[in-house]
Formats: C-alpha cells, sequence, structure tokens
C-alpha cells in the first residue's frame, strides 16, 4: 500500500492526534475567554468587532491545523485581542476621538418620505435595500416613513415619525442637520 498517498489525503496520526487535541482544548478556550471578556466582545458587528471576530477564527484554525502554534500560542493571542478590544473600548466610551477613529457614524438615507439619493451612493446602498427594510417594518408606503437610517453595524432603523425640532437620538446621524 502507499502511505503517501494516505498521508497526503489523511495526514499523519500524530497531526490528526494535534488537531483533535488542541482543536478540542482551543475551542473551549475560546469559550472561557468570550465568557469573561463579556457582552461587548459578541455584540453587533462594526467593523472593529469584525476584525477582531475573523482574527479569533484565524488563530483558531492555526492552533488547530499547524502543529507550530501550540495551545498556550493561541490562548495567548485570543486573551491579547480581547484584552486591546477591551482597552479600544474602554477609550472609545470615553474620548471622543477614539470612538470617531473605530466607529463609523450612523447615516441618514431617507428623511420625510425622500431618499437621500448623495446618502445612498455614498453608504453603496441601494434604494431597494431601503424599500425592503421599510417593508420589514409592516410599512406599505415610503411615505408612512420619516427616516431611514443606516446604522453602524449595517442595519436599518426604521423611524415612522420624527419631530426635527426635538429629536434627540438623532444629533449623531450624519445628514441630519
Amino acid at each position: 500500500m502507499d502511505y503517501s498517498l494516505f498521508e497526503d489525503l489523511f495526514g499523519t496520526w500524530e497531526a490528526t492526534l494535534h488537531t483533535l487535541i488542541v482543536g478540542t482544548l482551543s475551542y473551549f478556550g475560546l469559550i472561557v475567554w468570550l465568557r469573561i471578556s463579556g457582552k461587548r466582545t459578541l455584540s453587533k458587528w462594526n467593523a472593529f468587532d469584525f476584525v477582531v471576530t475573523i482574527a479569533f477564527g484565524s488563530i483558531l484554525a492555526s492552533a488547530m491545523l499547524t502543529g507550530s502554534t501550540s495551545f498556550f500560542q493561541a490562548m495567548l493571542s485570543i486573551g491579547l485581542l480581547i484584552g486591546l478590544q477591551y482597552l479600544i473600548t474602554w477609550l472609545s466610551v470615553r474620548t471622543d476621538k477614539v470612538q470617531a477613529l473605530i466607529k463609523a457614524k450612523p447615516t441618514l438615507l431617507l428623511f420625510q418620505g425622500q431618499l437621500l439619493e448623495a446618502m445612498l451612493k455614498k453608504q453603496r446602498v441601494a434604494k431597494g435595500e431601503v424599500l425592503a427594510a421599510i417593508r420589514l417594518s409592516g410599512q406599505s408606503q415610503i411615505e408612512a416613513v420619516d427616516a431611514v437610517i443606516l446604522e453602524t453595524d449595517g442595519s436599518f432603523s426604521i423611524i415612522p415619525t420624527v419631530d426635527p425640532t426635538n429629536a434627540s437620538a438623532l444629533r449623531d446621524v450624519e445628514g441630519f442637520r
């Protein structure tokens, strides 16, 4: 029997055992880290959260599939990312400049029944996406909606009625005065 073909398809027993042991430990280690780090680590994604989450996956894959990444290195890497994320989010809630660096502003896409074409183009949002969001909110007429906002996590907020003189929740929305 040609063992090189077998190893090409299935790898060595050592590599398989490494994947089973380190993969299992890393998986549970990641769960422990995420529980320790709190809800913010798994919040709705903005670009910053997306990068950290993808990095978690890459670290887990490296630990599981390469013999050169130890379990300790994987856990240290995940802990480092969580620590850095904690530091950045801690700074962002205390400093507007840090907040502006890591988070996009919500953007007004529709106001008082009128689509804001410049904002749609700037945010690369199709009219159909806004119409779908309006329908999902239970509205059948675009004119029945006062505001559609593209939030920092990519979701849409649909606001049926806006009093422009007293819309304090919209003060950080790009395109709203």
